[in-house]
C-alpha cells in the first residue's frame, strides 16, 4: 500500500493519550516521522507526566517508524517553539502541524472562575497560536505546509457548562481560517475537526440524569481511531486544495460545517429606530431566528 505520508514530518499536540495519539501512531504508519507532544497533564489540566508521550514514540518505534517525545507546554510560546525546533533538528523539516491538545474545566457559567477561564483559554486557543505560529516562518520558506486544529461542537451548537471551551474552540475556528487567508499565496492550508469521540475529557461530563447516561453511553462507541484518518488526510498532499474549512467526525461519518453568512436581511430608506426595529425587524426577522440547542439536539440519532 502506498503510504499517504511518506517523507513528511508532523508534529501533534497532546498526543500521548486519546485522539492525538490515535493520530500520531496513523501518520506514523502513513510513512511521516512525528514529533509527538503531550505534557502529561490531567484532564482539567493539572500536573505533568512525561510517560504518555513517551510510550507513543515507543509504539512507534517498535512498529519501524520514527518519533519524538516533547513534553513541553504549549501555552508557553518557547515551548510551543521547541516542538517545531525537535522535528527541524530531529527529521530536517516541518510539514503538519496538528493542534489538538487540552483540557476541561466546566462549569455552569454564573460559577466559573476567572481562573478556570484563563487557563481553558490559554491551551486551547493561546497554546494553538503558539504552535502555528513556531511553524509559519518554515511553511512559508518551503512554500507549503497543512494546519489541523481541534474545534468542537460545544462552540459550533453549544453545550451547557462550557462557556470557556466553547469560546475557545470558537476562536480556534477564526484563527484557523485567518491563517487559511494569510498563508494562502505561501500554499500553506488551514483546517478544524471537530471531534465526537470517548476520551478521558468526555469521560469528566456529569451524567446526573437518564438522558444524560444515554448521551454518554452513546459516546462510548464514537472511539478516537475514528478521528485519525481525517487527520492524517488533511496533512497529506491529496488535501492541497482543502483550506478554511470545518469538518466534524462521529464514528463512520463526516460531516462538513457551513460557515455562518448572513440569512435575511431588511432595509429602510430613512433608517432604523427603536421602534421600528422591535414593529418591523423583529417580525420579519423572526421565523429565521435559531433556536437554542445543544450539540446532542442536532446530533439526535445513534452514531452509524
Amino acid at each position: 500500500m502506498v503510504q499517504q505520508l511518506a517523507g513528511k514530518v508532523v508534529a501533534v499536540t497532546g498526543a500521548g493519550r486519546g485522539i492525538g495519539r490515535e493520530i500520531a501512531l496513523l501518520c506514523a504508519s502513513e510513512g511521516a516521522a512525528v514529533v509527538v507532544n503531550d505534557y502529561g497533564a490531567a484532564a482539567d489540566g493539572a500536573g505533568s507526566d512525561a510517560g504518555p508521550a513517551q510510550e507513543v514514540v515507543e509504539a512507534i518505534t517498535a512498529a519501524g517508524g520514527r518519533a519524538k517525545a516533547n513534553t513541553a507546554s504549549i501555552c508557553d510560546p518557547a515551548g510551543a517553539a521547541s516542538i517545531i525546533e525537535d522535528a527541524v533538528a530531529r527529521f530536517g523539516r516541518i510539514d503538519a502541524v496538528v493542534n489538538n491538545a487540552g483540557f476541561l474545566r466546566d462549569r455552569i457559567f454564573h460559577k466559573l472562575s476567572h481562573v478556570d477561564w484563563a487557563e481553558v483559554i490559554d491551551v486551547h486557543l493561546n497554546g494553538y497560536f503558539n504552535v502555528a505560529k513556531a511553524a509559519a516562518m518554515h511553511f512559508k520558506a518551503q512554500g507549503g505546509g497543512a494546519y489541523v486544529h481541534f474545534t468542537s461542537t460545544s462552540g459550533l451548537i453549544g453545550n451547557f457548562g462550557q462557556a470557556n471551551y466553547a469560546a475557545a474552540k470558537m476562536g480556534v475556528v477564526g484563527l484557523s481560517n485567518s491563517i487559511a487567508l494569510d498563508m494562502q499565496r505561501f500554499g500553506v492550508r488551514s483546517n478544524c475537526i471537530a471531534p465526537f469521540a470517548w476520551s478521558r475529557l468526555i469521560a469528566t461530563i456529569p451524567a446526573e440524569t437518564e438522558a444524560e447516561r444515554l448521551r454518554v453511553e452513546r459516546m462510548k462507541s464514537m472511539t478516537a481511531d475514528k478521528i485519525a484518518p481525517l487527520a492524517a488526510f488533511l496533512c497529506s498532499d491529496d488535501a492541497q486544495d482543502v483550506t478554511g474549512q470545518i469538518f466534524c467526525v462521529r464514528k463512520n461519518e463526516i460531516f462538513l460545517f457551513a460557515p455562518p453568512r448572513p440569512i435575511r436581511s431588511a432595509h429602510r430608506e430613512e433608517g432604523w429606530t427603536v421602534e421600528s426595529i422591535a414593529s418591523h425587524l423583529l417580525p420579519a426577522f423572526r421565523p429565521s431566528l435559531h433556536p437554542l440547542e445543544r450539540s446532542s439536539d442536532v446530533f439526535a440519532w445513534d452514531p452509524i
